[in-house]
């Protein structure tokens, strides 16, 4: 397989280029030292050396092996002469290959079968390599030999490279790592320097110093002890804290002497350390995810809250903002760490081990997350003084149906993530009255066992995602219930009792199957803060009297229900998160998932049939950031029907799409009354999108005499992205004067507009229109024109783009000259990567006229032929 592929491979090495798309940063914790900088320099040295196709690190727990990986990430991410795709994909030590080659299609945001068949699934990363060309890919924490062609890795090829962490030697031989690099422990200078800088202390007193150089001696080295524990100890000044601090870890390595890895007494210093209950519970609630595992930060937060972890507050951001709190804390104590850009949080294996530790007593945990377990512990396992158990994340099939667990202390059970569970028998809750939170989401349970009834602790039940659930049982002695999440289930009515749960803060209802809402129900509800409804239109009398709602996801009949909602809540507007849909979503846009924070509108068929022009009822609110339109009657001109929009300051994004009737986004007049209109409309505007407009003539309209009001400075002045569809009247996209405001442009898509002539001009109405002047567009990147048969002219002057990486011309053919300034040199813009024209085009191409005579030459490298 690995020859097939071999051959289909674009030949090339590391020197010639390696490309870099977009990837993410990976958050680190940042290391020095001449040991460190030497290893680093290995790795970056086997990275750019084309007969190096494999490199292993290896060295023992918590000695800085996937820092050292995170460093090289993101440098080949940051340096762009060294251009390549790189992945990262973490491994835990009970992996199968089915599900390492889930873990790499997500590394390489591809979807990939869900059939059992290993070997067509390798086929299909293999193809997914092939078509990346040159790559990195990362493997952290590899345990035992990976057969990299079983997964669909393929290696052999210049220009591919595999990177492994591991704790053995053997395995970095194992896999044929052609460098093999060792991790040593930090010497005693560079682990007093390491603990200085995490200490975050400038001066010590030379007690002070003696009694830190004693702690440190206990680290051997290890970064992740040496950082833990520094960090346990910020804020300290008094002497005798420090000689108290001494004396306690002195005491716990003594206590800990028979652990099997000499790091854990240190990190379980540092845990005891935590002053605070809530830290202590928070950070052991996270060793109930898989080992590696990122868990999304909100999520953990609302777990955190679901559980009760934290101090109950008034409304859910100012709990939100605790739990950050929180978790900000646990990453100052190096327990846990922050990935900011990709809002997730990860646990230290050897910190895990260690909270893992701590719940084998008290509290006293059940954890075998992520284990690929095929059925549930025995029943000796299920133990009474149990107080959590997460079996998440695995493959979990039907509970045997006399299973019964005698638990009654437990308070949290996860089965989340079991897709193949469809039955649990009546009898499994019966032995578990004390249980607050129960998670079941993305199983395929079908019916929930009648025993759920009489769980009356029960705080949360999480069932999103479990697509064939058809019944729940009734919930009326649910009465503590806080938050009920039925997203994505099948069920056509709701459960029996709901009206009686009355102190619900959470209700997702998500529901495509759902016949009905009763009326009357959410008005009971009275302290919901976030409520999911998206499949039914509610009354705005269901809404108004939920005073302390913060999300909703829902729809509304007409803009005047909109407009009454929006005044019902005027006096003080909680929402801090919405996605309104008025009518029924077209199927250009449909129900299009929005994850909070977000706040939209969305107008679906016919919303706007009834509504007048130029009416201040026409309300939206003041705070929305995103407004679509989809067949919904939308005429004239956009301002007209929402004046607000001049003062919309928070807008970034506007979609119209299949609207028969408008023809402008705003008008110019030449009437004094409507030249002094207040705001700069579309200030704060990133993204336009106007698909299938078949009236529309522009985003401007001038109207009346010679004298018109200009284009107001400032608007559109944000504008990043610009994509127009189908519009079949315009025959000028940007008037002069607005190109003037576009100095943020990134992106300019126009395709398959019949009447199109022009992409900047005067239309001979704009009295500040210097049509032949240069055009500066200083941050545009991608340049599309596709299907635009009457197009002559991108611009009459000279168009300056010197941040251009990729244009796309197909299917223009009556274009003679491209107005793309080279600044007089014989030598491409400094970004540009590549030119696509048609595959049919190349004559076309030929002729076409540059501001310079060596253009073509120069650019042909860059020139690719697609469609």
């Amino acid at each position: 397989m690995t020859k097939e592929v071999a051959e289909l491979i674009e030949q090339g090495n590391f020197s010639g280029g390696l490309f870099l798309e977009v990837n993410e940063s990976i958050g680190q914790l940042l290391l020095t030292g001449p040991e460190f900088l030497q290893n680093f320099n290995d790795i970056w040295a086997s990275l750019m050396d084309d007969n190096i196709l494999s490199i292993g690190i290896y060295g023992m727990g918590g000695v800085g092996k996937t820092t050292l990986a995170k460093h090289a990430h993101d440098k080949l991410l940051k340096e762009s002469k060294y251009l390549a795709h790189v992945f990262w994909v973490t491994i835990s030590q009970e992996f199968s290959i089915y599900k390492l080659q889930n873990y790499i299609s997500q590394a390489l945001k591809i979807g990939i079968s869900k059939e059992s068949d290993e070997k067509k699934r390798a086929a299909e990363l293999f193809q997914a390599f092939e078509n990346k060309g040159k790559f990195v890919l990362i493997l952290d924490d590899v345990s035992k030999q990976i057969d990299t062609e079983n997964i669909g890795i393929l290696l052999g090829m210049d220009g591919c490279k595999l990177v492994i962490t591991s704790r053995s030697l053997e395995v970095c031989h194992q896999m044929g790592c052609h460098k093999i690099i060792k991790v040593n422990t930090f010497s005693e200078k560079e682990s007093w320097e390491l603990f200085l800088k995490k200490l975050d202390r400038v001066e010590l007193s030379p007690e002070v110093e003696e009694i830190c150089k004693k702690m440190t001696k206990r680290c051997s080295g290890l970064p992740l002890a040496l950082a833990t524990l520094a960090g346990s100890m910020r804020g300290m000044t008094d002497i005798h804290e420090w000689r108290d601090a001494s004396e306690e870890l002195d005491e716990s390595c003594m206590e800990q002497a028979d652990m099997e890895n000499g790091v854990l007494p240190i990190l379980m210093y540092a845990f005891n350390r935590l002053k605070d209950p809530k830290l202590k519970s928070c950070f052991l609630y996270c060793s109930l995810y898989p080992e590696d595992y990122d868990i999304p930060r909100d999520e953990l937060i609302a777990n955190f809250i679901s559980e009760e972890l934290m101090d109950t507050r008034l409304s859910r951001r100012v709990e939100f903002d605790q739990g950050h709190a929180i978790l900000n804390e646990l990453e100052k104590a190096c327990l846990v760490e922050i990935w900011t850009d990709r809002e997730v949080v990860k646990m230290h294996d050897l910190i895990r081990d260690m909270a893992l530790t701590i719940t084998k007593h008290n509290p006293r945990y059940m954890v075998k997350a992520g284990l690929e377990l095929m059925e549930i512990p025995k029943i000796q396992n299920w133990t009474e003084d149990l107080d959590k158990v997460s079996l998440m994340d695995n493959s979990i099939n039907d509970i045997l149906p006399d299973t019964s667990p005698k638990c009654p202390r437990l308070s949290s059970l996860i089965l989340s993530k079991n897709y193949l569970l469809k039955f649990i028998p009546e009898c499994f809750f019966e032995q578990m009255r004390g249980l607050c939170v129960l998670n079941l989401s993305e199983t395929s349970i079908e019916r929930l066992p009648n025993s759920i009834s009489h769980l009356e602790k029960l705080n949360a039940l999480l069932l999103g995602g479990c697509g064939n659930l058809v019944y729940v049982p009734p919930l009326e002695k649910l009465r503590l219930l806080r938050q009920l999440d039925l997203t994505g289930t099948s069920i056509e009515e709701v459960p029996q009792g709901m009206e009686s749960l009355t102190n619900l803060r959470i209700l997702y209802l998500d529901c495509f199957n759902l016949k009905n809402m009763p009326t009357g129900i959410l008005h009971r509800l009275s302290h919901l803060q976030e409520l999911t409804l998206p499949c039914h239109v509610l009354h705005p009398t269901d809404v108004e009297g939920l005073k302390q709602l913060e999300l909703f996801d829902g729809r509304l009949n007409s803009v005047s229900d909109l407009s009454r909602l929006i005044k019902s809540q005027q006096s003080e507007w909680r929402l801090r998160s919405y996605h309104i849909i008025i009518n029924e979503p077209g199927e250009v846009f449909g129900y299009d998932e929005y994850y909070p924070p977000c706040k939209v509108v969305h107008f679906g068929d016919g919303s706007l049939a009834d509504s007048s022009l130029g009416v201040d009822e026409n309300l939206l609110p003041q705070d929305i950031e995103e407004l679509l339109f989809e067949g919904s009657c939308l005429s004239c001109c956009l301002l007209d029907y929402f004046p607000m929009l001049n003062n919309a300051n928070d807008l970034k994004k506007c979609d119209i799409a299949v609207e028969d009737k408008i023809e402008c986004i705003m008008r110019l007049s030449s009437t004094e009354e409507e030249q002094q209109s207040p705001g700069v409309p579309f200030q704060s505007l990133e993204d336009l999108s106007l698909y299938c407009l078949p009236n529309f003539i522009g985003l401007l309209k001038w109207e009346g005499g010679a004298a018109v009001a200009p284009l107001p400075r400032g608007a559109f002045s944000q504008l990043k992205m610009l994509h127009i569809y189908d519009c079949g009247k315009m025959k000028m996209l940007l008037p002069w004067s607005l190109v003037q405001n576009l100095h943020n442009l990134q992106k300019l898509d126009v395709s398959n507009c019949d009447e199109m002539e022009e992409i900047i001009g005067d239309d001979g109405r704009d009295p500040t229109a210097n049509s032949s002047a240069n055009i500066t567009l200083p941050k545009l990147e991608n340049l599309s024109l596709k299907n635009l048969s009457k197009l002559k002219s991108i611009c009459k002057g000279v168009m300056i783009c010197d941040s251009i990486e990729s244009i796309s011309i197909f299917k223009c053919t009556e274009l003679k000259k491209c107005s793309l300034h080279l600044d007089g040199q014989p030598s491409a813009p400094r970004f540009l990567k590549d030119i696509k024209i048609g595959r049919e085009e190349k004559q076309w191409w030929e002729s076409l006229e540059w501001d310079h005579p060596n253009a073509h030459n120069v650019l042909q490298p860059l020139l690719r032929l697609y469609w």
